[in-house]
């Protein structure tokens, strides 16, 4: 029985298996680069409040030892090089942390889409026959594409990021309230302000997404539809026509894609204005509350670095919260396709001599179960070594008599035997072996005379 995803975490819990390891240690290798990144303004403070100004040095017990062990302040004052190269240190450590970071994201990443595609192609091929009738193949080719894409950019470029982002905006607090709380909360404040924007654009980003994705697979349907079909295109003289159908679909999804632009460009822009208010909230508390004396030179450096930091991750969340309503649509599309019942046999499928008669018992069937009937109550029998003909007009149903008699679709009434036994309770396998199709127009796989 094939597994069902009842929501979207079920469903990339699925498929990230082989890749987990990978992103976990992303993540930890993240936590570790965001640590390093954020020590050096507080060497910086130390160096202009304490090795060039005056002021106590406050600091914890491994950089008091490692102070000591150099030779003290004292010394660092007639060396202060050493403090740049201890910079020069710290951040070539935190950028190694970065490269481990992005390396195992994108490992994680490329490994996560392989087995998605792996898993979409193999559920797709045992999907029923009459499933790709309701499914226009350029909608599939848009799901297993663009949407597979979609949901890989969000994994390795904004969830990983957004884990990132969080201990990044933790890690910035704690150090920012150890010089200012009150400055820390004057920062601190931005936060749900510019979360509540992005949670309000998430659903309208997320339908107007959705509409264009759609449109997009509409366009990709009559460009495959075409490409495939070029020379019944040409033999008609249809390219005036099926060129203005292109052109008009092509319009519509433009014009879908331009109003999700619309919505993006009002997200980033009052985005830039809210954190460029923040900055420079921060700035003129800074300068007040030196000019009180409540703060050094140091510490303003300190924590005006430390909130030009926090910027980039609180816009970065507001960017994946947005991001979210995408990845969402495109996981619904591809969860569509993972929810589909693929073909299966009964239980008590069987395989049975296939050197016997046929026999049509009263079938009848349609396309769609509020469609007109195809075939309406036909029963003929064709005995073991015989032949026969089936002549009529084009869509009479010829065709559909041989995918019914193949079990590429279910009637919709009556019953067909070979050699006595329905095909129901026949293995499909088995009955599409020893069933030959030579189809009106066949169709030639890729693949080269060496091959």
């Amino acid at each position: 029985m094939k597994k069902q995803f009842e929501n979207n975490r079920q469903l990339i819990l699925y498929f990230i298996k082989g890749s987990k390891t990978y992103f976990i240690l992303a993540i930890l290798f993240a936590a570790a680069a965001s640590l390093f990144d954020l020590i050096n303004p507080r060497i910086i403070s130390f160096t202009v409040d304490s090795v060039i100004g005056s002021k106590k040095a406050s600091l914890p017990a491994f950089f008091n030892g490692f102070i000591q062990g150099v030779g003290g302040i004292t010394y660092l004052k007639g060396h202060i090089y050493l403090i740049g190269v201890f910079v020069v240190i710290v951040a070539i450590i935190g950028a190694l942390f970065r490269y481990l970071f992005r390396l195992f994201n994108s490992k994680g990443a490329e490994k996560f889409v392989k087995v998605m595609r792996d898993g979409l192609f193999e559920h797709i091929v045992h999907l029923p026959f009459a499933w790709f009738t309701h499914n226009p193949t350029g909608d599939i080719i848009q799901r297993c594409t663009s949407d597979v894409e979609t949901i890989k950019r969000f994994l390795s470029e904004q969830l990983t990021q957004m884990l990132r982002i969080i201990i990044m905006i933790v890690l910035s607090l704690y150090f920012m309230s150890t010089i200012s709380i009150k400055m820390m909360l004057a920062a601190a404040i931005f936060i749900p302000i510019i979360v509540t924007y992005s949670l309000f654009f998430h659903k309208r980003i997320g339908a107007t997404f959705e509409k264009a994705d759609e449109e997009e697979g509409v366009l990709s349907s009559i460009a495959q539809e075409n490409l495939t079909g070029v020379r019944v295109v040409r033999a008609f003289g249809r390219e005036r026509y099926e060129r203005q159908r292109f052109e008009k679909q092509n319009t519509i999804y433009t014009k879908a894609f331009m109003k999700l632009d619309i919505l993006i460009t009002w997200f980033w822009s009052i985005g830039d204005g809210i954190s460029g208010l923040q900055l420079l909230t921060i700035a003129a508390l800074g300068a007040y509350f030196g000019v009180k004396g409540d703060i050094t030179a140091g510490d303003y450096i300190a924590f005006v670095s430390y909130n030009t930091m926090l910027v980039w991750p609180i816009r970065s969340l507001g960017r994946v919260i947005s991001d979210m309503s995408r990845a969402s649509v495109s996981i619904d599309r591809i969860r569509y396709i993972m929810n589909s019942e693929e073909e299966e046999d009964d239980k008590d499928a069987i395989n049975v001599d296939m050197h016997g008669d046929i026999v049509f018992d009263h079938v009848s069937f349609r396309y769609n179960d509020d469609g007109p009937l195809v075939l309406d109550d036909i029963s003929f029998a064709i005995e073991k070594g015989t032949t026969l003909g089936i002549l009529g007009g084009t869509g009479s149903g010829k065709s559909t008599l041989m995918y019914l008699l193949d079990h590429l679709y279910e009637v919709s009434s009556g019953h067909i035997y070979i050699n006595g036994v329905d095909i129901k309770h026949i293995n499909r396998d088995y009955l599409r072996k020893n069933i030959g199709l030579v189809l009106q127009e066949p169709y030639l796989f890729s693949k080269s005379i060496e091959a």
